[in-house]
């Protein structure tokens, strides 16, 4: 870099009257050198000013009759430089002093245009802010220089990097690049605005893998390593807060570098620099860029240069011998160099001054120079309908009052709306750049979108074209550190690593995300359940026993043949009621215990189907009186038998006690009592269809719930009570004679009876979902069954198939030992 620290100066116009010399405005723009060569792109930015300033000195509405001079001062990119400029324009002293003019002394001055860089303004907003100085820059976009406390007389024409890293934040989202790397110049304009895009990144949930800072003045060694860290990184995004400047350095060390190509995202510094568009490392490069702009006139004055013009201009001379390469007559002639014949013209040249195809910045600087030409206006001119304005060159004028009325300015210029908002910051509005390989091979900037921070939500990023990606690829490039999780998953951040890295989960049980990166499983409402996926919430099936099913078809065939077998008992009993075996078994008593047996089969069918309100209330006590009323009738056959045979004793009139109408009676009695507590039970808290959807998670259980708990114990005791009495009675009769045989078969029947209905219990506890039912009706059939075969079939067999012993005589003279 050229450190030459003298000023280029341009001579001050003279101003039409005398006495409006106060009204001067000192314009300060930079001219970097890079490279030891001169900056073109800022020597036009420099041109650009003059040209404002020309245009406004022969406008007829904007200032009409006061003439606005310049000076154009060189920073070097250099904060002392800056400053020294900036206290000699607070203190009115020219660098050079020009005896030939009006003026014997330098002009106040009334603002400053400039500097380019971040970093040289904020030293010089130090300076100039105490005195009220109102500073406009074109290029300086450091969200810091916002802060009205530190900086109260600076604005500026080019949006602040808060909007600047808001923009890119969004830009990277919208591709959803969430792991990338980041590399920002070690300087004001890199680390503030890069600070900004971290904190914006940070909210779209974007993860960087590694911020990397350098300056152009770093030792290589440090330049290399950042190279390094790009190189072997694996985000294959990167975005770049960097000044042009430090990024020539920057490609010097990648560009030899084998690696896979990137996909870089620029800041408005570097992307739209044409300078860059000889490295095809950035091709596919995507950036945020200062809207393109026309500016009528500008092209012909910054080509209408001739030797004898520029010779009158230190900065133009060097200007002009950097672009020809060759020497003015009168200036030092170096080495090998040739001297300018006159035959030079700025038309056959293609450099960043000539290049006008892409106004950015330099629109920038030509609104910065009528802003501050509208407030001078606002204060000494008057504007009236249907009249010219006219100034009141007589008007003094302070700074201060120029920085007051630069603030309230509101015009537009060349299609373009000039404004300020309190902070000094003009509307953001970015056009997104794309660099894109012609088909001839040169690379261009091309506009695929547009970016307004002003914009209504959902249209401030808007894309309108194709994009060139990085190496040419044909599809968005993927820069992930974990690839996304797919539906029916969720993220589980790795310990210790950004939150962009991460596993994916498979969702629990009764859980379901139907969104791909899904942070969180959404549980499934209390009746559905999820699917194989685990991405969709379907119901759950329904569970009962059915007649559809297996098991319900099994169970109800042997419902059907326990109540078609007792028919057929009571069929027998009846065709030979007359015989010795009907009457010697209480043939009543017998015909009421067939009917109970074929209801106990029946009522076992109300228990298989979807469960009702009405079916539920039924199946339990049916059950419950059905069988107490079987019961009943075992009960009070085995108590005839023991009075029988206490009759057979002398003087005994026991039978006389317990004859027909007390059997009737007290089988009645037995029932009414069991009928009594179903009554209570279904007033109480009856039984009622339930929806169990504890015991599976699944599926839905229809079930009975049975209410009132004590209810349905009380009917179930009730019953075992009158198992075990009916059981100890059968059980003291067992060892009566041949003729009352009966009881060993009441004995055996009570046996299954019980030890059916004892394992019942922990059975129907234990037994799962509709399989709880069918415990229950296998208790009812097999001890239903174990009724029927131990009393009647024996009876039966003898009265189907052994006749001869179906006689009163056989059955008085028979042995216990040989009986049935």
């Amino acid at each position: 870099m050229n450190m030459n620290m003298s000023n280029l100066n341009e001579n001050t116009k003279q101003i039409l009257f005398q006495v409006i010399l106060v009204m001067f405005t000192s314009m300060f723009l930079t001219l970097n050198f890079v490279y030891n060569s001169l900056n073109f792109r800022n020597v036009r930015f420099a041109r650009t000013m003059v040209f404002s300033i020309k245009e406004i000195n022969n406008s007829s509405e904007l200032l009409p009759g006061v003439t606005l001079g310049y000076q154009i001062h060189d920073s070097c990119a250099s904060v002392p430089v800056a400053v020294k400029v900036a206290f000699q324009l607070v203190n009115g002293i020219e660098p050079v002093f020009f005896p030939n003019q009006f003026c014997s002394k330098s002009a106040t001055v009334h603002a400053v245009v400039g500097d380019s860089n971040s970093t040289p303004t904020i030293a010089m907003s130090r300076v100039l802010g105490p005195f009220g100085i109102p500073q406009v820059s074109h290029s300086a976009t450091c969200a810091c220089l916002s802060d009205k406390l530190q900086y109260p007389t600076f604005s500026r024409t080019i949006p602040s990097d808060y909007f600047q890293a808001e923009a890119l934040a969004r830009l990277v989202k919208h591709f959803g690049w969430t792991w990338i790397g980041a590399v920002r110049s070690d300087s004001d304009y890199g680390n503030n605005g890069m600070a900004a895009f971290l904190q914006a990144a940070q909210a779209e949930g974007i993860c960087v893998e590694y911020s990397e800072a350098f300056y152009r003045t770093n030792p290589r060694a440090k330049v290399r390593r950042v190279a390094e860290v790009i190189s072997r990184s694996t985000a294959r995004v990167v975005v770049a807060f960097i000044a042009s400047g430090d990024m020539l350095v920057l490609l010097s060390e990648l560009e030899d570098r084998l690696m896979t190509p990137l996909q870089w995202i620029g800041s408005e510094s570097w992307v739209t620099d044409r300078k860059m568009l000889q490295f095809r490392l950035f091709a596919g490069a995507i950036g945020i860029g200062i809207p393109r702009s026309v500016i009528p006139g500008l092209r012909d004055f910054l080509l209408d240069l001739g030797p004898a013009q520029v010779s009158h201009s230190p900065l133009l001379t060097e200007f002009w011998e950097s672009a020809f390469n060759c020497s003015l007559g009168g200036s030092q002639t170096a080495a090998g160099q040739k001297t300018c014949d006159g035959n030079q013209n700025l038309r056959d040249l293609q450099n960043p001054y000539t290049d006008t195809s892409q106004l950015r910045i330099s629109n920038m600087v030509y609104k910065a120079v009528y802003a501050i030409a509208h407030a001078i206006h606002s204060i000494i001119c008057t504007d009236e309908p249907n009249a010219p304005p006219h100034c009141n060159k007589s008007i003094p004028v302070e700074p201060q009052q120029v920085m007051e009325h630069l603030r309230k300015v509101n015009f537009s210029r060349n299609g373009y709306k000039v404004s300020f908002d309190a902070n000094g910051d003009p509307v953001a509005t970015y056009e997104l750049v794309n660099w894109q390989v012609m088909r001839d091979g040169h690379m261009e900037f091309v506009t695929v979108g547009h970016y307004d921070a002003s914009a209504p939500d959902g249209q401030v990023l808007i894309m309108n074209k194709n994009i060139t990606w990085a190496g040419g690829q044909p599809q968005v490039p993927v820069s992930v550190c974990s690839e996304s999780c797919p539906p029916g998953t969720r993220k589980a951040v790795e310990r210790g690593r950004p939150v962009c890295c991460y596993d994916c989960v498979p969702c629990a049980e009764g859980e379901i995300s139907n969104v791909t990166d899904s942070l969180d499983c959404i549980t499934c409402p209390a009746d559905h359940w999820t699917n194989a996926g685990r991405d969709e919430c379907v119901p759950k099936p329904v569970e009962f026993l059915s007649f559809h099913e297996v098991l319900g078809i099994i169970l109800a065939a042997c419902s059907v043949t326990g109540a078609c077998m007792a028919f057929m008992v009571a069929a027998v009993f009846y065709i030979h009621r007359d015989t010795p075996i009907v009457k010697a078994n209480n043939s009543e008593l017998s015909f009421l215990l067939v009917f109970s047996l074929k209801l106990c089969f029946l009522c076992s069918l109300t228990f298989i189907g979807q469960p009702s309100e009405w079916s539920c209330m039924l199946r339990h006590t049916a059950f419950g009186i059905t069988f107490v009323l079987c019961i009943s009738c075992v009960l009070g056959k085995t108590i005839v038998v023991l009075m029988a045979f206490r009759a057979t004793l002398p003087g005994s009139n026991v039978m006389k006690l317990f004859g027909p109408p007390q059997q009737r009676l007290s089988v009645l009695a037995f029932t009414l009592i069991q009928v009594l507590i179903c009554v209570l039970w279904l007033t109480i808290s009856p039984p009622f269809p339930n929806k169990n959807m504890k015991h599976y998670n699944e599926k839905i259980i229809l079930e009975c719930d049975v209410g009132s708990a004590v209810g349905f114990w009380a009917v179930l005791g009730y019953i075992g009570l009158l198992s075990i009495l009916c059981f100890g009675f059968a059980f003291l009769a067992r060892k009566l004679p041949d003729n009352f045989n009966e009881a060993k078969f009441i004995t055996f029947s009570m046996l299954i009876f019980c030890a059916v209905w004892i394992t019942f219990i922990p059975a129907y506890v234990s037994s799962p979902g509709k399989f709880t039912v069918a415990v229950e009706i296998f208790a009812i059939l097999a001890s239903s069954f174990g009724l029927i075969v131990c009393i009647f079939v024996p009876k039966c067999f003898i009265i189907l198939f052994q006749p001869e012993k179906n006689t009163k005589k056989h059955m008085m003279g028979k042995m216990p030992s040989k009986s049935l």
